[in-house]
């Protein structure tokens, strides 16, 4: 099973939003996340930059 780390990039600089992500999902509200044992968490004016599967992380960059 994959399990994934989002960060949000603002200004230069990478803070984490969420550990061990099971489900992420584009919707008008912004990118919600999910997890096996958490509320999923709704993260607004935000895009995804990258994506790495290998590493296990997913960069969300924040909407200027």
């Amino acid at each position: 099973m994959c399990q994934i780390n989002v960060v949000v990039e603002r200004d230069g600089e990478r803070n984490p939003v969420m550990e061990s992500v099971t489900g992420l999902e584009v919707t008008p509200e912004g990118i919600v996340l999910s997890t096996f044992f958490e509320e999923p968490l709704v993260v607004a004016d935000v895009h995804i930059k990258s994506i790495d599967f290998l590493g296990g992380s997913v960069v969300l960059a924040g909407d200027e």
